[in-house]
């Protein structure tokens, strides 16, 4: 009887573990086969902007520290460049050296020039007349057979020789009357605007040694200290605009759907709470391969590759800033 009531009892046992294996295995397989909510982690991205120099230099003052909001065109660093100082005192001597020269060139000559080629003028003329009357003298001696002809054909020379001479005093007399010739004042003006270009291009630089902000927004880096160098085009600070902000995802391709472009999705910043925010999706663009290719082909399915997803948020979130994390479910 003991006997019969103790097989009863493992029976029961067995039956009572059996159920219990079954239930365990209903349990795990509708977890398996039921369908879970997808989460997608993502970062807030913002644009950033770089701010540097045109002009090399020693950084002078730097008037920000990172965190600082700043105005667009806002002066936030000052540089100092000896050099670029040297090239504006050069710059401005070469324009005031041009410009001597084109008062030399635009006005007339000494007075004491001018008399001098005028009297230069009129003894050629007094020349000429004695060299005339020298020449009509031996042409009637030369015509009475008193005289050679080789003494004929000299005085003829010397009297050709004065009315050259004379011409070329006259010349001299109205080139020193009337001044430099139009291409002289040509290029004294053409050197003139050359070292006013260079004064120009300059001072340029020298507005490049105060650096502005190029938006509204908030330093977010700051690269060099106050006394270091940095070269042309180095950057010095990154502005970042905390009002052109978006959510970044990389989301594989078999977990797309319903993810397109104008598409709404629900986002939720950890560092916020627990509110979500609606964005919209501007932006979808497949990613390197060589850095997102994933192989599925041993599991049966197909090779998957990673898009990374943009959404801009649809309205101002307080209190967003770049690198939070978003997760959308």
């Amino acid at each position: 009887m003991k006997k019969l009531e103790q097989s009863t009892i493992s029976l029961l046992v067995g039956l009572a573990a059996l159920l219990l294996v079954i239930i365990v295995l209903v349990v795990i397989g509708w977890l398996t086969s039921s369908t879970q909510k997808l989460t997608i982690q993502g970062t807030v991205e913002a644009q950033e902007y770089r701010v540097s120099g045109k002009v090399a230099g020693r950084v002078e003052q730097l008037l920000f520290r990172e965190g600082d909001t700043v105005s667009k065109g806002q002066i936030v660093v000052k540089l100092d460049s000896p050099e670029l100082q040297a090239k504006i005192v050069q710059a401005n001597a070469q324009s005031r050296a041009a410009r001597a020269q084109r008062a030399k060139a635009s006005g007339s000559a000494r007075s004491e020039l001018v008399e001098g080629a005028f009297e230069q003028w009129q003894k050629a003329k007094v020349g000429v007349d004695i060299a005339r009357k020298s020449y009509e003298r031996v042409e009637n001696l030369y015509r009475q057979e008193v005289v050679s002809a080789q003494k004929r054909d000299e005085a003829k020379a010397q009297y050709d020789a004065a009315v050259a001479t004379e011409k070329a005093a006259f010349s001299q007399y109205n080139l020193a009357k009337n001044g430099a010739q139009a291409e002289d004042r040509m290029a004294a003006q053409a050197a003139v605007d050359a070292a006013n270009a260079s004064v120009d291009q300059v001072n340029s630089y020298i507005d490049e040694i105060n650096l502005i902000s190029p938006i509204t927004g908030v330093i977010t880096e700051v690269f060099p200290k106050v006394g270091e160098l940095v070269g042309q085009g180095a950057p010095i600070m990154t502005v970042t605009d905390i009002n052109d902000v978006w959510f970044s995802f990389n989301i594989r391709e078999d977990m797309l759907k319903g993810i397109t472009m104008g598409s709404k999705i629900n986002v939720k910043i950890p560092a916020l709470g627990d509110e979500t925010y609606q964005a919209e999706v501007y932006f979808i663009n497949v990613m390197a391969s060589f850095a997102t290719w994933k192989p599925t082909k041993a599991s049966g399915e197909f090779d998957a590759k990673t898009f990374e997803v943009r959404a801009r948020p649809v309205s101002r979130i307080p209190n967003l800033r770049a690198g939070m994390s978003a997760i959308v479910k």
